[in-house]
Order: C-alpha cells, then sequence, then structure tokens
C-alpha cells in the first residue's frame, strides 16, 4: 500500500527517498498528510475570518483556531520538525533533513497557518537554530524553551532601511558595549513577526567593532527584548497591499536600548558566523514549502480548467493548448525543483549546511521563482477571480514573490554559485590538457596527423 505522501508529491519521487525515512518518519509524515487534510485545510477560511479588519485590532490579535490546532498538533507528536535530533541532541526531534523536507512541502499547501500549528513557523524555526546552536545555557532557559513550547515568538532583525542590506556588510546598526550592558541603535525594517503580540524577543544583528579589518568580523547578534525600552516599532510594511497580520514584517527602531552583557549571542564579531548557520537549513524549508505551494496552486488550475461550466470560445478550458502546455510546463518544474531540494537536503544531512553551500544556493534562487510561475498560470487559468481575495492565489504569489529578495536577492545567490563554478576551471584546464595528450597518442598510433 503506497504512503498516502504519494498523494499529494509524486510516487516517482517518494521512491527515490522511501529507504531515507526511518519507521517513525514514516508514522510522522502519514500522521501530518492527515493533519493537513482533516484539521488544517478546512480552517483555513476560520483563521482569515478571525483577524480582525480594524487597523488596531488585528495587530492584538492571537487567532483561535490556530491555537487550537496547536494543542491537537502537540497531542500528536507533530511539533518542532525541522529540529533535527543528530544535530540538536538536547532539543531535536528524530527527523533528517530530508524527512523534513517532504513534511515542509505538505506544510506549504496549508500556507503560513500551517507551519505555525506545528510550530515550525518562521523566523522562530531559524531563530531556535540560533538559540540551540550558539545559545548560552541561560539564553536557551530564558528564550528557547518558551519557543520550543510555542508560547512566545520572536523576530530577526537584520535588514535596514536606507541601507542596501543584501550585501550585509553594510549594516550601520550599532552594538556597542557600555560597562555591563550593550547599547544598541538602529533603524530596521521588513522585521517579520515584529508586529506579534506573542514575539517577546528580536534577535538583532549590527555591527560592534566597524573599524575591524575582517569585514565579516564586524558584526555581533544580540537579545533584545521585544518590550525593552527604545524598541520602537514604526509600522507594518505592506506587500502588494498584504500587511500579514498579526505577525507583519515590521519597520523597527532601536533607540538608544539597553540590555545585559548577557544577551550577547555566542561572542563579539561572530555574527556573519551566526546568520549562515541559520540561513542555511531555514532557506530549504522556504523552498520546500514552496514546493508545497506551487503544487497546490496547479491542483487549483487543473480543477478550474475541467469545471464544466467553464468555456471559451466554444471549448471547454483544458482543450486550448496554450492550458494544456501551462499544466505539462508547472508539473514539470513542480518535479524537477523537488528533486533538486532533496539533493540539497541530503547534502545538508551529511555535511551541515557549509557542506551544501552550492545546493543550497542553487535551490534559493530556482524554487520561488518556479513556484511564482506556476501560481501565475494558475491565476491566469481562474481569470480575473484568481488576482481577487475570492482564490487564494494572489495572496499565494505575494507571500513567494517575497522570498526572491527575502535572505538576499537572487542575484546574488546567482553570482555565488557562478563563483563556485568558476573556481572548476584549472581543473578543467588540467582535464582537457591530459585528454588531448591522448587524443594525439591515439591518432599517432593509428598513423593520423592532427591539425590541432
Amino acid at each position: 500500500m503506497a504512503h498516502p505522501v504519494v498523494e499529494l508529491t509524486s510516487e516517482a519521487s517518494w521512491n527515490l527517498i522511501e529507504d531515507k525515512f526511518s519507521p517513525y518518519g514514516k508514522e510522522t509524515l502519514a500522521k501530518l498528510v492527515a493533519f493537513l487534510q482533516d484539521e488544517i485545510l478546512p480552517a483555513v477560511k476560520l483563521a482569515h475570518a478571525q483577524i480582525p479588519k480594524d487597523p488596531v485590532q488585528r495587530w492584538k490579535t492571537v487567532v483561535p483556531v490556530i491555537e487550537e490546532l496547536k494543542v491537537k498538533a502537540r497531542k500528536l507528536g507533530l511539533w518542532n520538525l525541522f529540529l533535527s535530533k543528530a544535530h540538536y541532541p538536547e532539543h531535536g526531534v528524530p527527523l533528517s533533513n530530508v524527512e523534513y523536507a517532504v513534511m515542509a512541502e505538505i506544510l506549504g499547501r496549508g500556507g503560513h497557518m500551517a507551519s505555525e500549528a506545528v510550530n515550525c513557523s518562521a523566523p522562530d524555526t531559524g531563530n531556535m537554530e540560533v538559540l540551540a546552536r550558539y545559545g548560552s545555557p541561560e539564553q536557551q532557559q530564558k528564550w528557547l524553551i518558551p519557543l520550543l513550547n510555542g508560547e512566545i515568538r520572536s523576530s530577526f532583525s537584520m535588514t535596514e532601511r536606507f541601507v542596501s542590506s543584501s550585501d550585509a556588510r553594510n549594516i550601520r546598526t550599532s552594538i556597542k558595549r557600555e560597562g555591563d550592558e550593550i547599547v544598541i541603535n538602529g533603524h530596521k525594517w521588513w522585521i517579520s513577526g515584529a508586529g506579534d503580540p506573542r514575539t517577546k524577543l528580536h534577535l538583532v544583528m549590527g555591527k560592534s567593532d566597524p573599524e575591524n579589518s575582517n569585514k565579516y568580523r564586524q558584526q555581533s547578534v544580540v537579545i533584545v527584548p521585544a518590550d525593552a525600552p527604545g524598541v520602537k516599532v514604526i509600522r507594518p510594511m505592506e506587500v502588494f497591499g498584504y500587511d500579514d497580520a498579526p505577525e507583519g514584517h515590521c519597520e523597527v527602531i532601536y533607540d538608544n536600548v539597553r540590555v545585559p552583557l548577557s544577551n550577547l549571542v555566542l561572542g563579539w564579531g561572530r555574527g556573519f558566523e551566526i546568520i549562515q548557520g541559520r540561513l542555511g537549513p531555514g532557506r530549504i524549508h522556504h523552498c520546500m514549502r514552496s514546493i508545497g505551494a506551487a503544487s497546490a496552486a496547479l491542483d487549483l488550475m487543473i480543477s478550474r480548467v475541467t469545471n464544466p461550466t467553464r468555456k471559451t470560445f466554444d471549448k471547454y478550458l483544458y482543450e486550448h493548448g496554450t492550458v494544456i502546455a501551462d499544466i505539462a510546463k508547472s508539473r514539470a518544474e513542480i518535479e524537477s525543483s523537488r528533486l533538486l531540494v532533496l539533493s540539497a537536503a541530503l547534502q545538508i544531512d551529511k555535511y551541515k549546511a557549509k557542506g551544501a553551500l552550492k545546493e543550497i544556493g542553487i535551490a534559493k534562487f530556482v524554487v520561488p521563482a518556479m513556484a511564482c510561475g506556476v501560481v501565475d498560470r494558475a491565476m491566469q487559468a481562474y481569470g480575473a477571480e484568481g488576482l481577487s481575495q475570492d482564490q487564494e492565489l494572489a495572496s499565494m504569489f505575494a507571500q513567494l514573490r517575497t522570498l526572491r529578495l527575502a535572505d538576499g536577492p537572487d542575484a546574488v545567490h546567482i553570482q555565488q554559485v557562478g563563483q563556485r563554478e568558476l573556481k572548476r576551471a584549472p581543473a578543467l584546464a588540467k582535464r582537457a590538457a591530459e585528454l588531448e595528450k591522448r587524443e594525439a597518442a591515439v591518432l599517432q598510433k593509428a598513423g593520423i596527423k592532427s591539425h590541432l
């Protein structure tokens, strides 16, 4: 009997990785598929309805149905699935990155609320990994444990207004030591989660040693309580008109904020080390969720074009050649992207994130663009309705388009992957020279004169 995940992914990809799954992984995946279909998807519209339209109240709301889903998920053991025991023995669950990658795809079908329901939503996932990997025992007890329990939420504060933040060396937020305190001054924006009433901490990255000759040792990361004096949430930013309340992506000013010296994470000048460790696995999570979203969009497209009430120019929509081609392209792109990300997840399992930089980098610029294209085709099939609030496609597109900028624009990842490829040039030249010698020897032995 086929595993229930096959219905939502593909038989071929499952056959490729089934032997990578432990019995626990298979059982957990099956429970997650059922939880998505039986509990999460039926509650999506209710969750949206429970967020007030009032511009003040929507930022003070904890969505009741999501809290109910969290209780159910935890009872089922569907909790903190992203945190692998192999990397975090004290806090993790016995799942590999490959196993969680498939689960993240399933969660991607339910939008942001699906991940939140099982305590696997950004930015908390990355922040929990930072605290689990780099946090002191005191920091873990105060901040990590409540995050793992789903009692609080968090923000990661890096991107800055008036600064080209795609190059993190440009960050200007000041982090200075004054006696037993750290003083933070800076102007950030697009800080996810900063609007949430449950958010209790910001992990803030800034410059602590701007004169250091090593530009990658100038930055540090510090824990800032969300209610610390001087933390000012200015406004929620909107993505194509969506404010993503109650979490939001906010503009935040840190005005002479003071925190204890013990709030420094890992050590002075370790900021880049921290964000590199944070961003690797997290982007794979985003990529797999994006594949799930793209798969859901393709399902919607197929349902639309096969609706017998929908005809244009005396043909059903699915009888038009362009529609069929769009469906085929979408399926091909989803399948190839899934294999790309699974290979990255496998590399992370074997060599950790640093050993999978090439695969992670490729996935970062390939997958979100792919998903945007699939959703765009689905919107086209729906016509004007596909752009409206009556369908989830427009919101889905806005979230996916954001990923092509989040944690670095496509161009940065493309540049890094291209530079990595160029490092192969000396080895390729050596191989070509050796081949040329062997070719010359073969030609000479055959009595044929080479014209090269």
